[in-house]
């Protein structure tokens, strides 16, 4: 597969995984996160919560690192990279915690429960 082609793909995949828009989350990582949480809740009854959590700064942690892959393999070897500013990591950061604390509330509200 042509190398710009796949490090489209890649980046793609890592965008949508990835914190960096705002509509992403609802309808990709929680969902995601959810299907894993509930899972692990299936065989170690009372860990939906955490693992809900732990899947979701997950898919958000891949979802980076997809991203920078597949546009380092776009670039194809450039000599100019731009870098992910400290601005930009603070701000998602602090967009993952909140989102965590939203996942902590509707978990504990019992909106949000393991299908078994």
């Amino acid at each position: 597969m042509n190398k710009k082609l796949y490090g489209g793909i890649l980046g793609v995949i890592g965008f949508l995984l990835s914190p960096l828009s705002w509509w992403n989350d609802v309808f990709i990582n929680f969902p995601i996160a959810y299907v894993c949480a509930c899972a692990i809740n299936f065989i170690h009854k009372g860990s939906f919560l955490s693992a809900f959590i732990i899947f979701y700064w997950l898919t958000n942690i891949l979802g980076f690192v997809l991203l920078q892959k597949g546009m380092e393999k776009m670039e194809n070897g450039a000599k100019e990279k731009k870098g992910y500013s400290l601005k930009n990591f603070a701000k998602d950061i602090v967009l993952s915690i909140v989102y965590s604390i939203l996942i902590v509330i509707l978990v504990k509200l019992g909106m949000i429960k393991p299908i078994l």
